[in-house]
């Protein structure tokens, strides 16, 4: 399982490091993920899902259906 969002697919970009003298090093801007249980009305249980805070924040204003069916996902087998 990589370090990418359940539900929006959010991943690793790739950055520099730029030290003081400006020399630059290759780095990666991970997503801030998080485990996070979260309540589906529709299957009367909880969900456990590795989302972004960015999700958690849209999650609350569109809610887990809505979201899983764009991202084509079945709360199913989580």
């Amino acid at each position: 399982m990589g370090r990418k969002c359940d539900l929006t697919g959010k991943e690793a970009n790739n950055a520099f490091a730029i030290s003081h003298s400006h020399r630059r090093t290759k780095r990666l801007q991970h997503a801030n993920l998080q485990e996070k249980r979260i309540w589906w009305p529709q299957g009367k249980r909880w969900v456990k899902l590795r989302i972004s805070t960015k999700a958690i924040k849209t999650l609350q204003k569109k809610g887990l259906e809505v979201m899983a069916r764009e991202a084509g996902i079945d709360l199913r087998k989580y």
